[in-house]
C-alpha cells in the first residue's frame, strides 16, 4: 500500500465502526496488511471465540528497552446521539476534527501507526513497538492477555505511553477501578404476607446502604499523601442503575444492580472488593435461611489497577524530554497504563485530546491537539535516532 500521511491513517480508523459489542476484526486486518506492505510484521492476540484481535508489532534492533505506544482499537456507541455529521467520517470544522473516536483514542493510535512506519524506514537504534488491543472500553479486558502474549514474542520494551486523551499533559498516576453486577434473587409472595417472603429490593438495599456506609468512612479518613494528589481525594464506590420488582403489592423477586469502585493506587483494591463480597455472602445466608430459593450473585466486569507516580521512572522521563513538561497530574478514571505497570513497564498516560470530549455527540479532536500529537512523535522519532 502507498504510505499514508497519518492524518489519512486516522481518516481510515474512523471509518471501521469498532464498537466494542461488535467485532474490530476489519480494522486489524486493514492495520496488519498496511503494516506488511511497508515491511513490518505484526502479531495477533485473538479473543475466546476470535470475533476480535489485539495486535502489536516492533520495529528497530530486536532487543529490550524500546518504547511502546499503546493505544485501543474500540469505540463507544453513537445509538441515540444527534450527531451532526457522519460519526465515522472524519469531518474537520471550527479547528476541529469531528468523528467517534477522534478524541478517544483513534488520533493517537493514527500518530503511533504513522510513526512505527518512520521509524522502520528512517532507521533507529533504539526500539520502538505499536499495542493496539480491544475492549478497552468495557472494562480495560483485552489488555492484560495482550500485553501476556508480546512478552512471549517481543522483545520487553522499558517504557509503555498509554495515549489517552490528556491535552498531551503527563499523566503519572490514576485510580484502579473494579466492579459488580449483583443479582438479588427474591421470594414472591404478596406483600400483607411479607415475613414469609423475601424482598429483593428491600434486601438489595442492604448492600447498597453498605456501600453508603463504606463511602462515609472512606470519607471521614485523612487523606494519604498520595490520595490528595487526586479529585476527589478519597476512594470511592458506586451504584447507577438498579432494576426489579414485579409489582408494589408482591415481594420483588429480582433485583439487579452495579457497584463499581475507583480505588486510589496506595489502597488495596482486592482487600476492598474482597470487604464487599463478604458482606454479599453474609446477606446471602441470610436469605438463604428465609428461603433456599434466595440469595445474592455477585459477577466481577472489570479490573483494572491503579497507575502508580513512579519515582524517576523512564517513561515520565521520556515524556517530559519530549514535551518539556515540568508538571504531571493523576486523573480518576483508569486506563490500560496501570496494566502495563503491573506487567513490568514504566507507564505514563500522554495523549492529544481533552477526555471530556471522550464518548460525546460529537467528539472532537482539536487540530492544535493533533498538531501537538505529531510534534510529540516527530521528537520520538528524534529521540530514538
Amino acid at each position: 500500500m502507498q504510505e499514508m500521511t497519518s492524518r489519512q491513517i486516522l481518516d481510515q480508523l474512523v471509518s471501521f465502526p469498532t464498537v466494542s459489542r461488535g467485532s474490530n476484526l476489519a480494522l486489524i486486518d486493514w492495520l496488519e496488511a498496511y503494516l506488511a506492505s511497508h515491511g513490518i510484521e505484526s502479531h495477533r492476540h485473538w479473543n475466546e471465540d476470535r470475533s476480535k484481535a489485539a495486535l502489536f508489532a516492533h520495529v528497530g534492533p530486536w532487543e529490550a528497552g524500546g518504547v511502546v505506544l499503546s493505544g485501543h482499537s474500540d469505540v463507544v456507541p453513537v445509538d441515540g446521539q444527534d450527531w451532526t455529521s457522519d460519526p465515522w467520517v472524519v469531518t474537520e470544522r471550527d479547528g476541529r476534527l469531528y468523528g467517534r473516536g477522534t478524541c478517544d483514542m483513534k488520533g493517537y493510535v493514527a500518530l503511533s501507526i504513522w510513526a512505527l512506519v518512520q521509524a522502520h524506514k528512517r532507521g533507529v537504534t533504539r526500539p520502538l513497538q505499536l499495542a493496539l488491543s480491544y475492549d478497552e472500553e468495557i472494562g480495560c479486558t483485552g489488555a492484560p492477555p495482550m500485553i501476556a502474549t508480546m512478552q512471549q514474542i517481543l522483545p520487553q520494551a522499558s517504557v509503555a505511553v498509554i495515549g489517552e486523551p490528556s491535552s498531551m499533559g503527563l499523566i503519572n498516576g490514576h485510580k484502579g477501578g473494579t466492579g459488580f453486577h449483583v443479582h438479588v434473587k427474591g421470594y414472591e409472595v404478596h406483600s400483607s404476607l411479607l415475613p414469609y417472603g423475601v424482598s429483593a429490593i428491600m434486601e438489595g438495599a442492604r448492600l447498597i446502604g453498605w456501600i453508603n456506609a463504606k463511602n462515609a468512612e472512606i470519607q471521614a479518613r485523612p487523606a494519604s499523601a498520595a490520595a490528595a494528589t487526586f479529585h476527589p481525594p478519597f476512594t470511592t464506590l458506586h451504584v447507577g442503575m438498579i432494576s426489579g420488582g414485579t409489582a408494589h403489592n408482591i415481594t420483588a423477586g429480582d433485583c439487579r444492580f452495579a457497584v463499581e469502585m475507583r480505588v486510589v493506587p496506595d489502597e488495596d483494591i482486592t482487600a476492598l472488593a474482597a470487604e464487599f463480597e463478604a458482606e454479599a455472602a453474609r446477606l446471602d445466608a441470610a436469605l438463604k435461611a428465609v428461603n433456599p430459593q434466595a440469595g445474592v450473585t455477585l459477577t466481577r466486569f472489570f479490573n483494572v489497577p491503579g497507575l502508580k507516580p513512579e519515582s524517576e521512572g523512564p517513561a515520565e522521563a521520556l515524556v517530559r524530554r519530549l514535551t518539556g513538561a515540568n508538571a504531571a497530574g493523576v486523573v480518576s478514571y483508569g486506563t490500560e497504563a496501570g496494566q502495563f505497570q503491573d506487567a513490568g513497564y514504566s507507564a505514563v498516560i500522554c495523549g492529544p485530546g481533552d477526555i471530556a470530549q471522550a464518548h460525546q455527540v460529537d467528539e472532537y479532536l482539536e487540530l492544535s491537539e493533533w498538531q501537538a500529537g505529531q510534534r510529540f512523535m516527530l521528537a520520538l522519532l528524534e529521540d530514538l535516532r
